[in-house]
């Protein structure tokens, strides 16, 4: 997908902008449904994500929902139906297609550049999820965040039971999981779930300004290495992990960026490092 065909109509399931150099802004946009998850919301998110991913334009992203609500978890006419059927459909979950059509949730976690969620307010079920597969969370003051998966008689849905104990530890992930409680912003930034609290007027722009420091300042391909790293190092051994970052540093110091990210602080002027795309 082109930057051309980015959206531009308000009527469109998630907005795409630019507001600020190197930095794309995706709003999820069905504010009359706290952005509610259904394919067609799933279908526009993961191709907007995946034109960023291959957009040199693009370093970093911001995810966000319109309204009141960042995303309420699945619509619950597509729970409605799926439980009403003679079977019981994936037990009134919506199925992995439906949910993300041709990606994995996991997806967010592979694009070779930091998104950053700003949580601005509801943020449930896979709403949740959607944050969790972002890089960094910034949440509004109060937002409320469950899992809400057993409450529907549901289970830890599309790898939350992956991404939630590494976040807030085992103790803190089962709680959130069984107990499907309410959790606000504020206790979510103190198990480590969210990174900051912002008061809701300046939630967004934090985000954006955050975003545009690593993409004017930061080497895009160490972020994507970075990042690659921080999740594929999960399942090594300390060792293991180790003498893998003894090969990824060898082939950094001999990449442009590396010259340049020294010749910049030297020179006492902003880098021009490479795009990196998927």
């Amino acid at each position: 997908m082109s930057p051309s065909s980015s959206p531009a109509s308000g009527s469109d399931v998630v907005l795409y902008s630019t507001p600020a150099p190197g930095v794309a802004l995706l709003t999820l946009n069905r504010p009359d449904r706290m952005n509610a998850w259904n394919a067609d919301l799933s279908a526009r998110y993961f191709e907007l994500l995946e034109h960023c991913a291959q957009s040199d334009d693009v370093r970093a992203i911001v995810v966000t929902g319109a309204g009141r609500g960042f995303c309420a978890g699945a619509d619950m006419d597509a729970l409605q139906s799926i439980g009403s059927s003679s079977d019981g459909g994936s037990g009134g979950a919506p199925s992995a297609e439906a949910a993300s059509g041709s990606h994995l949730q996991s997806f967010t976690t592979t694009v070779p550049k930091p998104v950053i969620a700003a949580v601005n307010g509801a943020c449930a079920g896979i709403g949740m999820v959607q944050a969790l597969a972002c890089d960094i969370r910034f949440a509004a003051a109060g937002a409320k965040f469950t899992t809400a998966f057993g409450r529907r008689g549901l289970i830890a849905e599309y790898g939350m039971s992956w991404l939630l104990p590494r976040l807030v530890g085992t103790a803190n992930a089962l709680d959130l999981l069984l107990s499907a409680r309410v959790v606000l912003a504020e206790e979510a930034h103190a198990m480590g779930m969210v990174n900051a609290v912002l008061p809701a007027d300046k939630l967004v722009d934090h985000a954006v300004a955050y975003a545009a420091d690593l993409a004017a300042n930061v080497s895009p391909t160490s972020m994507a290495v970075m990042k690659q790293q921080v999740y594929a190092d999960y399942g090594m051994t300390l060792g293991d992990a180790e003498q893998k970052a003894l090969r990824l540093m060898k082939e950094s110091l001999r990449r442009p960026d590396f010259k340049e990210g020294v010749a910049s602080f030297l020179e006492k002027r902003p880098p021009n490092f490479s795009p990196v795309t998927r």
